[in-house]
């Protein structure tokens, strides 16, 4: 699949910043199953919050510990000076205490995680568990507190790495709660047999085995330089061949097809970076970005612009 896509975030460009910030507050949620202590999830409030009674869409976000090294909130300040995008307000979740064990793949029908056994450990252990977390206490607790968009298209879930794995995961199996699903960098090498890992990566087979009703929305995004591996020898690195197979469909070693979004009936949206649309999916790289806080930074503005852009209703 090589030459495939894409946009490159430098093209877009970025509006000055302002000098305001959002208000901040600070919870701390019981997680059982996930955290012997409850996890700390920090909300940003768009600035007009207290001058008005209007609903706000919520951005929900993994790994929030992050949120100063990707400059989300400072991102968010730019594109509102511009008016690119719309207020949102910002929910930042903390990592689990055991980050491998409570971001991954699993499957809800069954309330089972698929755990990925790996060279680091297991991955997925809680996985189900803090799926449920999210939809069932967090989602709830936010909607009671504050004036959210309170339906699944209001709310979008964004996330890094493995937790991007995690946002895919919950946002495909609970489409009733999440309407739009952003994953960077997302760990889609993550495979239930270490032995045959082309063929059996989970989120592939999350595609092809459940259908959401309604699907969500994706915004997939990608760094041309995040490794250098290359499991099948085309010269395509393994990130974004992992990205284009789920975007597009892929063949397993045997050559036997299997289905991707497209397939899945999504209309998949090759130019998402500098002109967004709303196709069902979007597929994003950022050339030269590395698997780094940096190198999601640069990938936020694109993703603002996809999800909330001004010229789109939710």
């Amino acid at each position: 699949m090589r030459g495939l896509l894409l946009a490159v975030a430098l093209t877009c460009g970025a509006a000055p910043l302002a000098a305001a910030d959002a208000s901040r507050e600070e919870l701390r949620l019981p997680a059982p199953g996930v955290s012997e202590s409850p996890l700390r999830v920090r909300v940003w409030l768009p600035p007009d919050y207290a001058a008005t009674q209007a609903r706000y869409e919520v951005l929900y976000v993994n790994d929030g510990q992050d949120m100063e090294a990707v400059d989300l909130a400072a991102t968010l300040r730019r594109l509102d000076a511009a008016h690119a995008v719309r207020r949102i307000l910002v929910v930042a979740i903390d990592m689990p205490p055991d980050r491998m064990a409570g971001y991954g793949f699993f499957d809800r029908a069954a309330g089972a995680a698929r755990v990925a056994p790996t060279r680091y450990g297991p991955v997925g252990a809680n996985a189900a568990a803090y799926a449920d977390w999210l939809a069932r206490t967090l989602v709830p607790a936010i909607d009671a507190r504050y004036r959210t968009v309170p339906d699944a298209g209001g709310r979008t879930l964004l996330g890094w790495s493995l937790g991007a794995a995690s946002a895919f995961a919950t946002g495909w199996q609970y489409p009733e709660v999440f309407g739009r699903v952003g994953a960077f960098s997302p760990s889609f090498w993550l495979a239930g047999d270490p032995a045959r890992p082309g063929d059996t990566r989970l989120a592939h087979a999350l595609v092809e085995q459940v259908r959401p009703a309604p699907p969500p929305r994706l915004f997939l995004a990608a760094g041309t330089a995040e490794e250098a591996g290359d499991r099948d020898g085309d010269g395509t690195i393994d990130v974004v061949d992992d990205l284009q197979e789920l975007a597009l469909g892929w063949r397993d070693g045997a050559g036997r097809a299997h289905p991707g979004l497209r397939q899945r009936g999504y209309a998949v949206n090759q130019d998402g970076a500098c002109t967004p649309t709303p196709d069902a999916a979007t597929v994003y790289l950022l050339e030269g970005g590395r698997h780094a806080q940096e190198s999601w930074a640069r990938m936020l503005p694109a993703f603002l612009r996809w999800a909330y852009g001004r010229d789109r209703a939710h």
